[in-house]
């Protein structure tokens, strides 16, 4: 049977005293965390243009109002694109890339 030797764990730094002003702090930090009363950061305010801004936005993503600049559908790339989409149809939903594959007949000298 082996021998098992038992190391000591020395806890290193300095002791820990809980009554210390900051150890209380911090220790209610960590329960207003756990109870979810933890306040952080700046409040919003909900009287602010940003907020106002922001209702209008979620609003019209809702109602599918798209958002940003529109497209231009007589634009070059536009045209590219629906002519590649086209394509993809035509050749049954596979666009082929790259160059064409070339057929080389080995013709064998009898």
């Amino acid at each position: 049977m082996k021998k098992v030797n038992e190391v000591k764990s020395v806890k290193l730094g300095r002791p820990v005293n809980a009554n210390s002003a900051r150890q209380i702090r911090l220790a209610e930090l960590v329960a207003k965390k756990a109870n979810g009363e933890l306040k952080r950061g700046r409040p919003v305010d909900s009287n602010s243009v940003r907020q106002a801004r922001l209702m209008l936005q979620l609003a019209n993503k809702i109602l599918g109002i798209g958002q940003g600049r529109p497209v231009n559908p007589n634009s070059a790339r536009q045209i590219r694109l629906a002519e590649l989409e086209a394509k993809k149809i035509a050749n049954g939903g596979v666009i082929k890339r790259g160059r064409p594959v070339t057929i080389v007949t080995d013709e064998v000298a009898a």
